[in-house]
């Protein structure tokens, strides 16, 4: 089930953040993302969780705000407004199970309903975990970048 996450979420939502580091190609530190990230989002309403059936929290995800991704010159002007997705994180027990596209597709749907017109998202060029999950959605590669010390293709789909 994924559901807005809750202030009560934060503790475990960090916990599931800071697995990740150190995990195959995943460029987070103890720094990033941090409970800031957590809070930011909490107070937009735009970070996302799904939970397993006894309610604990097994995925993450974030609809961004980040200014410097906003003005790269490969977003659409015809999708315009188009919303970023960021700090996707699924607990290593549930990965491999269809969980981030799932997950893409919910916020997909909220991004329209919120008057957007596009997604979009940067991947990691060297996390073939994450390129082999999200070429399931079909979403095209539009350009690439170097940002945050890292390289990224970027994607980006009409809703």
């Amino acid at each position: 089930m994924i559901t807005n996450a809750q202030e009560k979420d934060k503790e475990e939502i960090l916990k599931l953040y800071r697995m990740q580091i150190g995990r195959k190609f995943c460029p987070w530190d103890e720094h990033y993302p941090s409970e800031d990230e957590i809070e930011y989002d909490l107070s937009r309403d735009s970070l996302f969780v799904m939970k397993d059936d006894e309610g604990n929290i097994i995925a993450a995800i974030s609809i961004d705000s980040d200014e410097q991704v906003e003005a790269l010159e490969f977003w659409s002007k015809e999708l315009s407004p188009g919303g970023e997705l960021s700090r996707l994180a699924v607990h290593p027990d549930h990965q491999n199970k269809g969980i981030a596209p799932m997950l893409i597709k919910h916020c997909m749907e909220v991004l329209k309903e919120r008057g957007y017109k596009s997604v979009h998202f940067l991947v990691n060029k060297n996390n073939e975990k994450a390129l082999r999950s999200y070429a399931s959605l079909g979403i095209p590669k539009v350009g690439e970048t170097f940002m945050y010390e890292q390289p990224f293709f970027c994607y980006e789909s009409r809703l």
